[in-house]
């Protein structure tokens, strides 16, 4: 590759990374789901698009700025809500970023988003036993007794809720870079009657089953735990 087509493909990342950025900030913006005192969006799946698009850097990258641009701009939880944000959209978004380059199928993508919903869960869960005490001025006990029943489910269906964003989101996002350019194509891989038989089914099943992931997770954050939806 030579200097000018290098130079090509860093300005098309850091524009990506521009998009993506700011249409993490929109969607944390206008859309927010709560439980009790917490909350969470629909960020982290875009920046989890772009991790899967351009790499794990972007993914962090885009993770701090979203997070510093909500601390100056709409948040009121100060330091702890900045710190608590960063880490979720890092931990999720660049797991599964670091994951899905090694099996690019269908397998490798479940499994990346299965390591990012794992990492972000444990992140969170040892962070809102640092955290949190300080935030609330509550005992690391107390903490502790809320993981079972609030903590651990909330950040579950969080996590769920995003990775099937993703899996619905990935292809169409990912055909339309291609298709302007902006990301550059595979080459065509002829394929047997079957090959094609199967991937029909896969481009079909996979936004279909990310449809029916969503919606449950969605019910059992309304009908379970008793969430609202707030729009910004």
């Amino acid at each position: 590759m030579s200097a000018q087509q290098r130079n090509r493909t860093h300005l098309r990342t850091l524009v990506l990374m521009a998009v993506f950025a700011a249409l993490a900030y929109v969607t944390m913006s206008v859309f927010r789901f709560n439980v009790q005192f917490l909350t969470f969006d629909l960020k982290d799946a875009v920046i989890t698009l772009a991790g899967l698009l351009l790499g794990p850097t972007a993914a962090l990258v885009i993770s701090l700025l979203v997070a510093t641009l909500e601390f100056i701009t709409v948040s009121d939880t100060f330091v702890y809500g900045f710190l608590m944000n960063f880490a979720s959209s890092a931990a999720f978004s660049v797991a599964c970023a670091l994951v899905y380059p090694y099996r690019k199928k269908l397998s490798g993508a479940l499994l990346s988003l299965g390591s990012g919903l794992v990492t972000m869960v444990v992140m969170m869960l040892l962070l809102n036993l640092v955290v949190t005490p300080r935030y609330m001025g509550v005992s690391t006990g107390e903490v502790a007794a809320m993981i079972p029943t609030l903590f651990l489910p909330f950040n579950v269906v969080k996590g769920v809720v995003n990775a099937a964003l993703v899996l619905i989101l990935y292809k169409p996002v990912h055909r339309a870079l291609i298709a302007t350019r902006l990301l550059p194509g595979r080459k065509t891989v002829r394929r047997t009657a079957e090959g094609r038989k199967m991937k029909l089914w896969v481009s079909i099943g996979v936004p279909v089953g990310g449809v029916i992931l969503l919606a449950a997770a969605i019910a059992v954050f309304y009908f379970v735990m008793g969430g609202k939806f707030e729009f910004l």
